[in-house]
């Protein structure tokens, strides 16, 4: 049975390897690494039998507007062990984080993904909105979603990224 948790010491290395497998590569582990203790607000995993077969993970990053900055989420990475990918793990990764947020009062989260995989879950194009991304990212791939209705109403700017999202590229 799927058991979606907050993230714990000890799944350090089960997270690193999560994520080396889902990316085949080392970029997405070394990410979570550099924001977990930084800039991180939320990771969660997802187990079955006690193996862990999934995670999400959402950082602040900065909503610089003309008048000023607002503190927003961002969605990165979110992954699943191949063999276990497709099945509803990821789905219920998000599912899950996003409804935390929306209970802490959470205002906005942004995330580069598949329109696809996220319009599922009510994220728009960013730009749509107003919100662009301060690193070079294809639009259509570069979403939002206000966890409050209309929290972007007024607000038109720039997503910066803190430091782990660049040393890491």
């Amino acid at each position: 049975m799927l058991e979606i948790r907050p993230e714990r010491p000890a799944d350090r290395e089960a997270v690193w390897k999560l994520n080396e497998a889902a990316f085949e590569q080392r970029a997405e582990s070394e990410l979570v690494e550099a924001i977990r203790d930084t800039t991180g607000e939320l990771s969660l995993v997802a187990q079955i039998d006690g193996v862990i077969v999934g995670h999400i993970l959402f950082s602040w990053v900065v909503l610089e507007t003309d008048g000023e900055n607002i503190e927003a989420l961002n969605l990165a990475p979110m992954a699943v062990l191949p063999e276990r990918q497709n099945s509803g793990i990821g789905s219920a990764l998000v599912e899950e984080g996003l409804a935390i947020l929306a209970d802490a009062e959470h205002d906005v989260v942004t995330v580069l993904g598949h329109p696809e995989f996220y319009s599922r879950f009510g994220f728009v194009p960013a730009t749509s909105l107003g919100v662009r991304c301060e690193l070079d990212v294809p639009d259509e791939a570069w979403l939002v979603l206000e966890l409050k209705p209309d929290s972007l109403a007024r607000y038109r700017g720039v997503v910066k990224f803190p430091p782990p999202f660049h040393e890491t590229q």
